[in-house]
């Protein structure tokens, strides 16, 4: 997704992440969030679909407000290319101008922040399917892409340690799985900040979140071999720090 659900602005919401070392580090947090907005318009989503819209969108989230001529550069387009799509994402409520005064005619632009989410799979028409699933394809290589590009350039960056990587399975029913988004959205807004409380060597980080569950089985599956080093009713998920840890 360009913008992932619960990408809220803090400076917004006048809350600053709490000191980990407090006890009220954990509390609920009082302030009121700004309700859910579900993307239920087909023509939005379809102009939000555009390979090349996903990619200046994200370039908006991580480095900060642009002008088309910087998105040109950065993204190998030409100017005229990201003016219109610029146009095209304001439109539907994506990205906006800032007002800050520019050279000339120069005009910037930020991404809108905001709690946005798709209408479920079952609420989806034919046509809205096929575009959230031309959506969620170029998301996808888009993240990976960038994933293995900043695996590479790391280098001796310090941050080259801090690729936090796991898989795991739970069980869980439909209303258990719908609270866990829930608390993990509420995790991300916790630890967001206004830009004045945040620590010069901090860095953006992105964060992706998907869960699915597994296909039902339609035969019954052979029993698993037990090696000295497994036990049955466990599985045993590798850490990108190499350690093993075990899920139900």
């Amino acid at each position: 997704m360009a913008q992932e659900p619960g990408a809220t602005d803090p400076a917004e919401q006048g809350h600053t992440r709490p000191d980990p070392a407090k006890p009220e580090h954990t509390a609920p947090d009082p302030e009121p969030r700004p309700a859910p907005v579900e993307l239920s318009d087909l023509a939005a989503l379809k102009a939000l679909a555009q390979p090349r819209r996903q990619w200046m969108l994200q370039h908006l989230t991580v480095h900060g407000p642009a002008t088309s001529a910087t998105l040109a550069r950065a993204l190998g387009l030409n100017t005229g290319a990201t003016s219109y799509h610029l146009r095209e994402l304001a439109r539907y409520g994506f990205v906006e101008e800032t007002g800050a005064a520019g050279h000339g005619r120069e005009r910037w632009w930020r991404a809108v922040p905001g709690d946005r989410r798709f209408p479920p799979r079952s609420r989806q028409s034919p046509e809205m399917r096929l575009v959230m699933d031309e959506l969620n394809h170029h998301a996808y290589a888009a993240d990976l892409e960038l994933f293995e590009q900043l695996q590479r350039d790391a280098a001796d960056d310090p941050w080259a340690d801090a690729f936090p990587y796991s898989r795991g399975t739970i069980r869980l029913t439909l209303p258990e799985l719908r609270e866990f988004f829930e608390e993990y959205i509420a995790l991300l807004n916790r630890y967001k900040r206004p830009e004045a409380d945040t620590p010069a060597d901090a860095r953006t980080v992105l964060t992706r979140f998907l869960a699915f569950p597994a296909q039902a089985a339609s035969v019954e599956a052979p029993a698993p071999d037990v090696s000295p080093d497994s036990a049955p009713g466990s599985t045993p998920d590798t850490a990108d720090d190499g350690r093993e840890t075990e899920t139900p």
